[in-house]
């Protein structure tokens, strides 16, 4: 009872204090905006992506209230080095294109920054009190070409008086050494387009459009002019259709938003390589590459259920890779495709890529829905899962090199993230035999596998630690490790209890979710990610919901906005996308309990708290249809289960309070 009441004292503050740290406010619209009325000097940043370019913004508000930003721009495509994950052409661009304007023969003087909301788009909104002007950006990617656009849009504020503005036509170049470029010279391009003097009526606006861009002359490719009020157009329109596909509703307007928020960037970050479409992690970094864990593991199985056709496509894309390498030698496949699909890294060895691959592969094959996708993908189920066999050391779990953490925290011979993530997919692989014609004795085989590991599991890595009984990551750890919580996703919960109790005690839990490790200040995201997905999973939705509120109000609406993380003190909390698929399987597979079992159906085990009395999802677009899922509360440990196809009846079910339903679309 010391322990529970600790934790939940630890819980109490820790959510007291992420709300009084609240510097950005929901909108009714769905976005998010900050007031920059106090505590300035504040400085961001916020990764935006589309096919041919990504960028991260560096943006803030001086005590004076004036704006500032720096663009850090990424082409992908553009390769400097042969051959290297990190070959991408980066510049950081200092640049104020308001700087060359006058209004009344004058610059525009001291600028008042009023608001800055983010929605997939960021909106800049301030006033230029000398120059009797309102100025508004909207700062976005171009969806398909390798630009970043801003458009500029200046309102005469002024009663009863006209404004003539002298709107520049600027253009400047820069040319890349040829000898850095894997192409030779790259041309960087900063311009304004709509160049003119004017006079400005009371009340009467204009609007430029900027840009920065690049290009390769080698490759054929010229120096674009663009129409920003159709670029902004088409941002905006593929920013709703993530938005309306897959919707939340609950009780808790900061999940529905931060579940919105994390659709975008878990969606954006696909590049149109030469290897075909490539999700990136970003964090300029990490582009025209896929890794075992980030795509293959953690965002591919999110995509069927969006419905984004770009996002399945880069999936298959990444898994054929991937199958390139299968070979009758048993060699590990590497953990990452790089340079556009043109070579490998495997620098950590084998991090049990195998049975990342097998796990997210599997899942995503059942989600999609797709018979023709699933039997381009059973082999390298297959190879991977028999890989995984051939690993099993003396006491039957999984043997590796290291883990995703590629050694910057220990991993031992024999880890639990490999061996869990080897365990559900035998159980997948076993689904999937049924609707792939495969012979009963293969899914016999795969169940009886999955039997066995679970039992080594338990043997291997169950452990007191701390005092919790909970889980040891590998031989000889003795210290709790965030990764406790993997049995726990793949529906083993014979330690559940002290698992949960380890997991948000304050050895582990801090405001910005799970330390790596016990005593350590690192955290990343993706183990908290996985933790509440398991927590939900394991049947514990009330403490499930208070953590996600409490981790979702930090990331979203704190000092760093608007999507999960990657790590800390490491990369300085890089927005990589994967990470926020990551958020939204927390709700397909934990809230709502959504687990696939063939390539129609699925198990429904809906874990609402006990406070919401209603949650839905609408639009699911998985298992080859468009459905929705609404849980009512009829009273007391009794849920009204509705499944509604776009065409069709809906289904009703009433189930108890963790019953799980079986459901065929």
């Amino acid at each position: 009872m010391k322990r529970l009441a600790t934790t939940l004292l630890c819980l109490l503050a820790l959510f007291m204090s992420s709300k009084a740290a609240n510097r950005w406010t929901l909108q009714p619209d769905g976005s998010i905006e900050w007031k920059p009325l106090k505590d300035l000097p504040h400085n961001d940043h916020i990764e935006m992506s589309g096919k041919q370019v990504s960028t991260v913004l560096r943006y803030g508000v001086e005590a004076n209230g004036n704006f500032t930003l720096n663009y850090s721009m990424v082409w992908p495509m553009l390769r400097t080095i042969p051959n290297n994950t990190h070959g991408s052409l980066m510049r950081r661009i200092d640049w104020n294109p308001l700087n060359g304007i006058l209004a009344d023969k004058k610059p525009l003087g001291n600028e008042t920054t009023e608001s800055i909301r983010l929605d997939g788009i960021m909106h800049v909104t301030s006033t230029f009190k000398n120059a009797g002007l309102r100025v508004e950006r909207e700062l976005f990617p171009s969806t398909d070409k390798p630009a970043f656009l801003t458009l500029v849009t200046l309102t005469n504020m002024k009663k009863d008086k006209a404004i003539v503005l002298e709107l520049p036509d600027e253009r400047s170049t820069l040319q890349t050494p040829a000898g850095q470029g894997v192409d030779g010279t790259y041309t960087i391009v900063r311009k304004i387009q709509g160049a003119k003097t004017l006079q400005l009526k009371t009340g009467e606006s204009i609007t430029i459009t900027t840009s920065i861009q690049a290009f390769s002359s080698k490759k054929g490719e010229k120096e674009l002019s663009f129409d920003g009020a159709r670029e902004l157009e088409e941002r905006t329109a593929l920013v709703e259709a993530w938005k309306n596909n897959l919707v939340l509703e609950s009780p808790d307007a900061t999940i529905n938003s931060m579940f919105s928020f994390s659709k975008i960037r878990a969606s954006e970050s696909i590049f149109e390589a030469a290897g075909g479409p490539m999700h990136g992690p970003g964090g300029e970094s990490y582009y025209a590459a896929i890794w075992a864990n980030d795509q293959a593991e953690y965002v591919n199985p999110f995509f069927p259920y969006l419905g984004y056709d770009y996002g399945n496509a880069s999936a298959m894309n990444s898994y054929r890779h991937f199958a390139r390498f299968i070979n009758d030698q048993w060699k590990p496949i590497p953990s990452s495709i790089i340079a556009e699909g043109k070579d490998i890294w495997n620098g950590a060895g084998d991090r049990g890529d195998a049975a990342m691959i097998a796990h997210g592969a599997a899942r995503y094959a059942l989600a999609r829905g797709s018979k023709d996708e699933a039997r381009q993908l059973w082999p390298l189920i297959k190879w991977c899962l028999e890989f995984c066999h051939r690993k099993l050391n003396k006491e039957g779990v999984v043997a590796s090199d290291s883990d995703e953490l590629e050694g910057r925290f220990p991993a031992g011979k024999a880890n639990l993230c490999t061996s869990t993530l080897y365990y559900d997919a035998l159980l997948s692989a076993a689904d999937l035999c049924k609707d792939m014609g495969e012979s009963k004795k293969m899914g016999k085989q795969y169940l009886k596998q999955a039997e066995e590991l679970k039992r080594n599991i338990e043997s291997y890595f169950g452990a007191d630690i701390e005092g919790f009984h909970t889980y040891r990551y590998y031989e000889g750890n003795k210290l709790l490790r965030s990764w406790i919580c993997m049995p726990l996703i793949v529906g083993i919960k014979e330690r559940t209890k002290g698992t949960i109790e380890a997991l948000f005690s304050p050895k582990l839990w801090t405001q910005n979710g799970l330390l790596t490790q016990e005593g350590s200040k690192t955290f990343w995201d993706r183990s908290t990610l996985y933790a509440l997905r398991g927590v939900y999973i394991a049947g514990h939705p009330d403490k499930a919901t208070e953590f996600l509120h409490s981790y979702s109000n930090t990331r979203l609406l704190g000092e760093h906005v608007p999507y999960a993380i990657e790590a800390w003190p490491e990369g300085n909390q890089r927005h990589l996308s994967a990470e926020s698929g990551l958020y939204a399987r927390i709700v397909i597979e934990g809230l709502f309990g959504i687990r696939p079992t063939g390539l129609r159906s699925f198990t429904l085990t809906p874990m609402p708290p006990k406070s919401w009395n209603d949650m839905a999802l609408r639009h699911i677009r998985a298992f080859g249809n468009d459905f929705g899922i609404q849980i009512k509360r009829n009273k007391p440990n009794s849920l009204d289960v509705f499944v509604t196809k776009i065409v069709g009846k809906a289904q009703k079910y009433t189930i108890k309070e963790g019953q799980s339903i079986h459901i065929t679309l």
